[in-house]
């Protein structure tokens, strides 16, 4: 093993946009969000001022402040050191490691909606393990190559999210809405939908992961602030009109985690002609959205592993790469086969496609959602201690705004986390809390060995 790895530069600010937009705007969170109810537009906003913002500027100036491979590994790590950097870095590779296949069960349940409608749960299981795969073989090429998944995965999305928001428009003009939109149901309430309220939070995460291939950029000093600003515009916009065009279709109670996109589309276009067949044609657009999903956040959480076992913080394994292009292929492929085995156990434990994408879901966020509190305490600790480094961004109104916004998320992630762990009306989600616990007790056991070596 070497302690340094070539990189080609390939990412330009278009490859930035389009590669943020593919991590964030997710459709899987779309049909979770409006779950909530239409308060949930109003929780879109409340949140992306409190949260979206402050966190999207938060990056903006860690990005191009400290421009290092790796991305929110060595950010905790030059704020808290080495040991809560891989803490944070393993946290954020499980998370991928666990959410891939909550997203590829999410796949084979539309592929099925769509194709093979009396395809078993089983063989569901099996076409997530297969994408899994081949998600991985993806993340072991270079990104010259490997950067057109994510690229096309944003384009998809962008068409995907208009056609629903113009179907929804469409819709409105000739029929009763699914849910009436007024004064009093936009007022922000919790009830029976509030579980999937941690689905909007989760869904505004994903600013730093570009950042973890800072080695391939072309600038990131002058590119990674602009493309955070362009993606985060177009992807708050894109979630208010895409909750909202849901809630147009369906009502909030009826939606279903796993079909509601495809139910949502179908609403909105089978009685055109040829209507059956765009919905086709942007249910298969969904599908590589789903598999891009999976590619985009295995890249950037697999070279964070890889960045944080070549420092010797996690074992050597994560640390083997392409000699020749520098790619995370230890990484890769110990995902793939974490993946395969959740897949599997989490499988044959759900009931059906819905609570099998759940329940990995909840799992994987709260793991998720550690090294971001990570990301905030680093960014206020180098603030202050570093502030005299250059930073070609730099939020305004100095110290006092910057505590604001980073104390601010640091809250919002603690009620997130509590709220995907226990649920009001229904209590303590223990295949959630219980998977955390190991999950982070197996981090701490492989940091521990691979110190020193």
């Amino acid at each position: 093993m070497t302690d340094t790895i070539s990189h080609i530069k390939t990412l330009d600010r278009r490859d930035m946009v389009l590669f943020t937009v593919s991590a964030i705007l997710l459709l899987d969170t779309l049909a979770a969000a409006a779950s909530v109810g239409v308060s949930s537009l109003t929780w879109w906003v409340l949140l992306g001022f409190v949260f979206y913002l402050p966190f999207a500027l938060i990056c903006a100036e860690m990005g191009c402040a400290y421009p290092e491979q790796g991305g929110i590994y060595a950010w905790i790590r030059d704020a808290y050191g080495k040991r809560w950097a891989s803490r944070a870095s393993w946290c954020y590779w499980v998370n991928t490691a666990v959410w891939i296949p909550a997203i590829y069960i999410l796949f084979a349940g539309i592929f099925s909606q769509l194709f093979m409608p009396d395809l078993s749960l089983n063989w569901q299981i099996g076409i997530g393990i297969v994408l899994t795969w081949i998600a991985m073989l993806s993340n072991c090429i270079a990104l010259n190559i490997g950067k057109w998944v994510p690229n096309l995965g944003g384009i998809f999305k962008i068409l995907i999210f208009s056609a629903v928001i113009l179907g929804a428009w469409q819709f409105a003009q000739g029929t009763t809405i699914a849910n009436p939109i007024n004064w009093d149901s936009l007022a922000i309430s919790i009830d029976s939908g509030s579980q999937y309220l941690p689905a909007i939070i989760y869904g505004m995460l994903g600013f730093e992961l570009i950042s973890a291939s800072s080695a391939e950029m072309k600038d990131p000093k002058r590119d990674v602030p602009w493309s955070i600003f362009v993606s985060g515009i177009l992807i708050i916009g894109f979630y208010i009109l895409g909750t909202l065009a849901v809630l147009v279709a369906i009502p909030s109670g009826e939606i279903n985690l796993v079909e509601g996109l495809v139910d949502t589309l179908n609403a909105f276009f089978s009685d055109f002609a040829f209507g059956g067949v765009l919905v086709m044609v942007l249910g298969v657009l969904a599908l590589f959205t789903f598999f891009s999903n999976g590619v985009t956040w295995g890249m950037g959480s697999n070279r964070a592993a890889q960045e944080a076992a070549v420092g010797g913080e996690l074992p050597n394994f994560f640390a083997i790469s392409s000699k020749s292009k520098g790619a995370p292929v230890g990484a890769a492929i110990a995902m793939g086969v974490v993946s395969t085995l959740l897949l599997l156990l989490y499988g044959f434990m759900a009931g059906n496609n819905e609570d099998l994408f759940w329940t990995l879901f909840a799992f994987s966020a709260v793991i998720f959602l550690l090294p971001y509190q990570g990301l905030f305490l680093a960014f206020l600790k180098l603030r202050r201690v570093d502030a005299e480094r250059t930073r070609p961004f730099k939020i305004p109104g100095g110290y006092p705004i910057a505590l604001l916004c980073g104390f601010g998320c640091v809250l919002v992630l603690a009620l997130t986390k509590i709220l995907f762990m226990y649920v009001p009306g229904e209590g303590v989600q223990w295949a959630v809390l219980l998977g955390v616990i190991v999950t982070c007790l197996v981090g701490e056991v492989f940091i521990r060995s691979s110190e020193g070596k």
